[in-house]
């Protein structure tokens, strides 16, 4: 197992920019990594991306040497260990709204001691022979694989303190649109009461010692976030591609007409 460069760059207090990629494409994960964004996260909750193809997608990011994360729809371990044996160096669990269910997601994510997370000659093992001894990969594994944990429930904000609290947890992030949601203002991510929420937990998951992630759709919002304290921030790739393709359109509107 490579060492995970988002972890390195979020240890060392860096902020990093990555992308959702909610479409089944490897050649999109590449090119984000030849851009020189620093990780992906693989959308498998609200994308479509089956495991062989989200497989190919961890590829294309070791490729071009991107981090490769997926945010996986179900807290289960099965389903979460097929990703990290496809090569995720990291899994991200939506909708956690307790430490129970923040504790269920590190136990999926680490091999024992420290959780129950299955042991197999799998890709991500190098198939049993990447390395000197498989006691060496399981501990390379279990320092070097992101647990990212998403609070964006009223039933998660109460029991926040919890959750940030968990141990093996690195990383909490803050989902605008549930949270937006949650509060009845559904698809207003910059309404005051979802950006003093957003705050607020960033103070509390800072303050137990976890990173923090959120949305950061603009460079504005980037450098927002980043002063705030949260490090792991993200767009969306289809915004990029269809705010890219906009601008072209209205560029050569007259021309057109």
């Amino acid at each position: 197992m490579r060492t995970n460069r988002l972890r390195a760059r979020l240890l060392a207090g860096k902020p990093s920019s990555g992308h959702f990629v909610n479409i089944p494409s490897p050649a999109a994960v590449e090119f984000m990594g030849w851009l020189g964004f620093d990780f992906v996260i693989i959308d498998c909750e609200h994308g479509i991306a089956d495991y062989e193809t989200a497989e190919h997608m961890i590829r294309a990011a070791e490729a071009a040497g991107i981090t490769p994360m997926v945010r996986i729809g179900l807290n289960m371990q099965q389903h979460i260990q097929r990703y990290l044996d496809g090569g995720a160096q990291g899994v991200q669990i939506p909708l956690v709204n307790s430490g129970a269910e923040a504790q269920s997601v590190v136990a999926s994510v680490k091999y024992p001691p420290q959780g129950r997370r299955g042991l197999a000659t799998t890709r991500a093992s190098g198939f049993g022979r990447a390395h000197p001894s498989m006691k060496e990969y399981v501990e390379i594994a279990n320092r070097e694989t992101l647990v990212c944990v998403q609070i964006e429930t009223e039933k998660g904000i109460e029991n926040a303190d919890d959750i940030v609290a968990t141990e093996g947890v690195d990383i909490i992030f803050l989902g605008p649109s549930d949270l937006s949601q949650a509060f009845g203002l559904h698809g207003q991510t910059t309404h005051p009461k979802v950006v003093e929420t957003i705050g607020m937990l960033t103070k509390k998951a800072l303050a137990a010692g976890k990173q923090v992630g959120t949305i950061a759709a603009s460079p504005e919002a980037f450098k927002h976030w980043n002063d705030v304290g949260a490090k792991y921030l993200c767009g969306n790739v289809m915004w990029f591609m269809a705010s890219g393709a906009q601008a072209y359109m209205d560029g050569i509107k007259g021309l057109r007409d």
